[in-house]
């Protein structure tokens, strides 16, 4: 082994002689060592027999390799010559670097480090192979060349290579160090402390270099919102949320009207369209948290949700807000509902990727698909889930019964006894199957409703239960949905579909009072591509409709509690209307409000499920610009109708009611200031252009007026 030290000014350059055999392949080892530091770099070297070098002209060939300081990285390489780039990492000032090479004696090679011209951080190693049974000794400094070798015998020295006597050394001419006044000093080791500091927790240590929290504060480290643990404990988190969800819609839809409530002289035609509608929600959240849950599931939560309701509505017509035609046309109302409230317990890991089963008691939000076309909402009940290999398969178990809602607002009216409605759930997920890119849902649900011997009146004076429909009798049913889902991309196609079969039983159908068998389908399907910053989407949806009221078989598809983010979602007309079916029933609307479905339900919060129903077709295109980071503009136009109208015809007594409702053109704008959540603002202005469908079901005056919606919406978000 031989060992050559070398000291590298700023400059960075240095001559060393290294030993190097040229006989046979061999290997030598190259260590470069600062302090305590050590970066080990073996070389594989072959040197051709054939070569032959001149006494006075070396070959000098130079190769790349890079190399970090502190790790150890190992090349091959053909030849001797070798260049090495190097990052030393210092700032001032000279260092000293240690060479060792572990190599057979025989013959001397130059190396030397110098800096690049583009890059500073960097250190070249030239080595140049020089005949063998030359003394080791420290060369002047001279310039990068490549020289021809010429045919002398190998035993000649080269002339560039000056001998020295042993054990003198001249003094190398010193340097002038350039000075960068933009360059950092380095620091001082005074500068730092001595003595050892206690911190509570690995979080607080930015409050040694003035970082402090601001409780106000959502954008940065904040005990609040759960970024680091509460004191006194090590692994219990609190994280509090606050939303304020403001909402202004002026609007019109058909508004039907009786004697009762108008000077006209004839039943159910239509008033004034015109209405306004004012919400604001105000919801707080604390959650509760213990373990670590950077890289594994926690182990405890506890989450409690409130919101508190305040709306206001004006229609221009009686007997719309109030059953009772005295109580005007106006009405304001207040509600605090309980969103979330439940427990969640981590039962255990079963991998060293932390999949895990875990435990969920109480209110909690549940869904059934990627999209809400069934079931998504807050309802009381047990869940049981988790994931395996690796989070590729997630899986849900639960049972729910539903609460009752409050008319006005939609929030859960804890204080009112639940409902006789139960939901069975079981479901799997399963990531990149049946191709890459694609994940795929399998499930089960199973809905039981016993409530025919319930009534029912909303606060606004309305029966929801049973509906005022058909036979105006109580219902109880049970049906199971079968669906198949999936969501994500081939190639560069965004695709999401959903697939549901219904099966089950009406043990008291409201055409025939008899039993009736459940048997109805659905299907939803969007595909979109990204070309930049615009999206381009394609949607299309069919839900049966029942075609024999009379056959004992419904079918006519219908949800459990449906809240679909599809072909425009709360920004089209006929998903955030609720339209009333006047003439065929009272207090029932064709479809219900953030809903697509036509299913004929007295309320889709409060009523139960109808599969006497015309079904719903939807086509429908749309595309989403992203404008800039903040602004978001989308356009949608669908194409809506019923898939069968015998039961319309029925209850209407009217014949050849056409299956097309209407054109549904709508256009919206996000816009997030800060780019985050925290801060949106919605608008979005909707169409209905009707079709002669739904001019047979509200033909009046003004048949041919299109109804808007205006939608105004700013969420604040702590």
């Amino acid at each position: 082994m031989n060992k050559m030290f070398a000291k590298v000014s700023e400059s960075r350059r240095v001559n060393i002689n290294i030993p190097i055999a040229n006989e046979s392949p061999h290997f030598p080892e190259i260590v470069f060592s600062k302090g305590n530091a050590v970066s080990r770099t073996r070389v594989f070297c072959r040197v051709p027999k054939s070569l032959v070098f001149a006494p006075e002209e070396p070959v000098i060939k130079k190769y790349r390799m890079s190399n970090r300081f502190g790790s150890a990285q190992k090349y091959s390489i053909s030849v001797l010559s070798v260049m090495l780039v190097m990052s030393y990492g210092y700032n001032s000032g000279s260092t000293d670097i240690n060479l060792t090479l572990n190599t057979a004696p025989g013959s001397v090679a130059l190396a030397e480090t110098q800096t690049p011209a583009h890059n500073k951080q960097a250190q070249e190693i030239l080595c140049a192979q020089v005949p063998d049974k030359v003394p080791i000794q420290e060369l002047e400094q001279a310039p990068e060349q490549k020289v021809e070798p010429k045919k002398n015998p190998p035993s000649a020295a080269p002339e560039n290579l000056e001998r020295k006597r042993p054990g003198r050394e001249r003094e190398l001419p010193k340097r002038e160090r350039p000075f960068d006044p933009t360059s950092v000093p380095p620091p001082l080791a005074g500068n730092f402390p001595k003595d050892v500091i206690p911190l509570p927790d690995r979080w607080r240590l930015v409050e040694a270099i003035g970082v402090n929290e601001r409780w106000y504060d959502p954008y940065n480290q904040n005990t609040w919102k759960g970024d680091r643990p509460l004191k006194g404990t090590k692994d219990w988190f609190l994280n509090i949320t606050a939303i304020s969800d403001t909402v202004i819609e002026p609007r019109t839809f058909p508004t039907p009207v009786g004697v009762q409530t108008t000077e006209r002289r004839s039943i159910d035609l239509f008033g004034n369209p015109d209405s306004l509608v004012a919400s604001q929600t105000f919801i707080a959240s604390a959650a509760l948290i213990k373990g670590m849950t950077t890289f594994k599931p926690q182990d405890l939560e506890f989450r409690l949700t409130a919101a508190f309701n305040v709306n206001y509505v004006k229609v221009n017509e009686k007997r719309i807000l109030f059953v009772e035609p005295t109580k005007g046309i106006e009405r304001t109302d207040v509600f605090l509902g309980i969103q979330e409230a439940f427990f969640d317990y981590h039962i255990r890991n079963v991998s060293d990727r932390y999949d895990f089963d875990s435990l969920r008691i109480g209110i909690q939000p549940i869904t059934s698909d990627f999209r809400g076309f069934l079931f998504q909402d807050q309802q009381l009940g047990v869940r049981v889930f988790g994931n395996r290999d690796g989070n590729r398969w997630q899986y849900n178990l639960g049972a729910f019964v539903r609460l009752e809602k409050d008319t006005n607002s939609g929030l859960n009216a804890v204080l009112r006894t639940p409902r006789r409605d139960a939901v069975f759930l079981a479901n799997v997920y399963r990531q990149d199957f049946p191709i890459p890119g694609i994940t795929s849902q399998a499930t089960v649900i199973y809905n039981l409703n016993r409530e025919a011997g319930q009534l029912e009146i909303d606060t606004n004076g309305f029966p929801v239960r049973p509906a005022l429909i058909g036979n105006l009798r109580g219902r109880d049913y049970d049906v199971v949905y079968l669906g198949y889902n999936t969501d994500g991309r081939i190639g560069r196609l965004n695709l999401t579909t959903s697939m549901y079969y219904a099966l089950g039983q009406d043990k008291d159908s409201i055409f025939t009072g008899r039993p009736a068998t459940i048997s109805a389908g659905f299907g939803a399907a969007e595909l979109s591509y990204d070309y930049d910053w615009m999206r381009f989407r394609v949607s299309g949806l069919y839900a049966t409709g029942d075609d024999d009221p009379y056959d004992d078989t419904e079918t006519g598809f219908d949800a459990i509690f449906e809240n679909p983010q599809f072909a425009g979602a709360d920004t089209s007309y006929w998903i955030r209307q609720n339209v009333p079916f006047a003439g065929g029933g009272r207090a029932i609307g064709l479809s219900g409000r953030n809903g697509i479905l036509n299913s004929l339900q007295s309320s889709k919060e409060q009523g139960q499920s109808n599969f006497n129903n015309p079904g719903t077709y939807l086509l429908g295109v749309g595309a989403d610009f992203d404008v800039l980071p903040e602004l978001r503009v989308s356009l949608n136009a669908n194409a809506i109708g019923f898939t069968k109208t015998a039961i319309i015809e029925n209850l209407r007594q009217q014949g050849n009611i056409s299956k097309a409702i209407g054109l549904d053109l709508s256009a919206s704008a996000i816009y997030r200031p800060k780019m985050t959540q925290n801060i949106v603002f919605r608008a979005s202005v909707a169409s209905l252009e009707p079709s002669a469908g739904f001019k047979d079901l509200f033909e009046n005056e003004q048949r041919d007026k299109r109804y808007l919606s205006v939608l105004l919406n700013a969420t604040l978000t702590y």
